[in-house]
C-alpha cells in the first residue's frame, strides 16, 4: 500500500504565505508526477501545480507567479509554496500522486486534503 501524508495548511491573512507539504511512502515502483488541486466551496476540484518525473512544472494561471512548486525526489515528497496569498485561493487542496507500485499496478492516489483559510 502507498500512503499520503499531507501538512501545511491553515488560516493566513490576505498577502501572507504558506508552504503544503505532501510525502507518499509504501510500495512505490515509480512516480510520473506529484502535484496539488484544490476545491473551494462550490466549486470544482481543479489542478494548482503538478511536477512532473522528469522536472516538468505546471501551474494554474491564477497562481503563476506566486505559487512553487517543487519535489524532492529521494523522498517522494512534494512541496507546494505560496505567497502573496489571496482570498480566493481558500480552498481545500489536495495532493495527487500518479505511479506505478511495485507491483506494476498503476497508481493515482489522492490525499485527505488541508484547508487553506486566506482572510481578507
Amino acid at each position: 500500500q502507498v500512503q499520503l501524508v499531507e501538512s501545511g495548511g491553515g488560516l493566513v491573512q490576505a498577502g501572507g504565505s504558506l508552504t503544503l507539504s505532501c510525502e507518499a511512502s509504501g510500495n512505490i515502483l515509480s512516480i510520473n508526477s506529484m502535484g496539488w488541486y484544490r476545491q473551494a466551496p462550490g466549486k470544482q476540484r481543479e489542478l494548482v501545480a503538478s511536477v512532473s518525473g522528469r522536472g516538468t512544472r505546471t501551474y494554474a494561471d491564477s497562481v503563476k507567479g506566486r505559487f512553487t512548486i517543487d519535489r524532492e525526489y529521494g523522498k517522494a515528497l512534494v512541496n507546494l509554496r505560496m505567497i502573496s496569498l489571496k482570498p480566493e485561493d481558500t480552498a481545500v487542496y489536495y495532493c495527487n500522486v500518479d505511479g506505478t507500485h511495485d507491483n506494476h499496478d498503476a497508481m493515482n492516489l489522492w490525499g485527505k486534503g488541508t484547508l487553506v483559510t486566506v482572510s481578507s
